[in-house]
């Protein structure tokens, strides 16, 4: 049974054919569907389920499907520490990083990073990428979201476009049901939840200014 309806899949036939213009890899990581202990993943089956419905509606997204357990170069490699995890990436990779299933509001914006990664758009204003390139250390922006939210998406976008704006910036959406013990560890009580650098959070998905000035801080602290 098809996860995307009809509707929407004719829509984003026309919109990737019409938008996307590098090739975009969704490079996956799964459990392999096995049922060991400490090896479960709810959601993994799902979200193969959606990125294969995805990578069916263009010759230009192409999906990689790799073992977290038996792939440790390449989950080393793309600094995968969770599953589900998603990173998509074209000849460029962004640093943006989707954990847990795209599903809901969140749909769209796995849809929106592939257009981004494809084109090498980034939705920011001119003064803050000029400001994010300035940036010379590491920086880890976590979002931490719910498919029912909203305002989520927005925030996710700002934290991923920040990545493609500078290479020392990684960008995760995590999707906080599916991780309750990293969302109790960052006290995620409502979301959205941006949390930067590990020492600097916010809720609510901030002005981009206001956003900007999170991470900034966050690199002086």
């Amino acid at each position: 049974m098809a996860l995307i309806s009809d509707e929407d899949r004719q829509y984003l036939v026309e919109k990737f054919g019409s938008e996307l213009e590098k090739d975009v890899r969704l490079v996956f990581f799964t459990n392999g569907n096995v049922d060991e202990p400490g090896k479960e993943c709810m959601y993994c089956e799902d979200t193969q389920a959606i990125l294969e419905e995805v990578s069916e509606l263009s010759d230009k997204i192409k999906l990689e499907i790799h073992n977290y357990y038996e792939e440790e170069e390449l989950v080393e490699e793309y600094g995968i520490e969770r599953i589900p995890a998603i990173a998509v990436v074209s000849d460029v990779d962004y640093n943006i990083r989707l954990y847990g299933i795209p599903s809901g509001y969140e749909f769209g914006t796995l849809i929106e990073d592939i257009v981004s990664v494809s084109t090498g758009n980034i939705e920011l204003t001119e003064k803050t990428i000029e400001a994010i390139k300035g940036i010379t250390e590491p920086v880890t922006i976590k979002v931490f979201v719910t498919p029912t939210c909203p305002y989520c998406p927005k925030a996710v976008r700002t934290a991923h476009m920040m990545a493609m704006a500078n290479e020392n910036i990684k960008a995760e959406m995590i999707e906080a049901n599916e991780y309750p013990e990293l969302s109790s560890h960052y006290g995620v009580y409502g979301v959205p939840k941006v949390v930067i650098n590990e020492d600097t959070s916010f809720e609510g998905a901030l002005p981009e200014a206001a956003y900007l000035d999170h991470v900034l801080k966050a690199i002086r602290s």
